[in-house]
């Protein structure tokens, strides 16, 4: 496996460990729909967080939460109405992104509410 793979991989093992942490039940991981794929689907009350997953060893191209495209965020909400519809949920939808930042020995976690509002 490519080992931008693995660290795929790792960070979003580390986002879920995250969202656990602070009271998320984790729906779905890898949630695919057409040539959509959902990182992470959790549920913490009422809402519904969408999480999309960036990991990067290096800042020096910019912070990881800058690579998520629009392209992307269309994808993502095609997934979810999906997502909802076939599970007949009734529930609020917040999209954010979990932005991990491997440098040497230290390891960011920066966990963005209603991320793409932030763009």
């Amino acid at each position: 496996m490519a080992e931008h793979n693995e660290l795929g991989i790792e960070g979003e093992k580390l986002a879920v460990s995250h969202l656990q942490k602070h009271h998320y039940k984790i729906l779905e991981t890898n949630y695919r729909f057409q040539k959509a794929e959902v990182d992470i689907i959790a549920q913490k009350g009422d809402t519904l967080a969408v999480v999309e997953v960036k990991t990067r060893t290096s800042a020096d191209f910019g912070n990881p939460e800058e690579f998520v495209s629009k392209k992307k965020i269309k994808l993502l909400v095609k997934a979810v109405d999906q997502y909802i519809n076939e599970n007949d949920l009734d529930v609020e939808v917040r999209f954010d992104i979990i932005a991990i930042l491997f440098q040497k020995k230290d390891v960011t976690i920066n966990h963005i509410e209603d991320a793409f509002y932030h763009f």
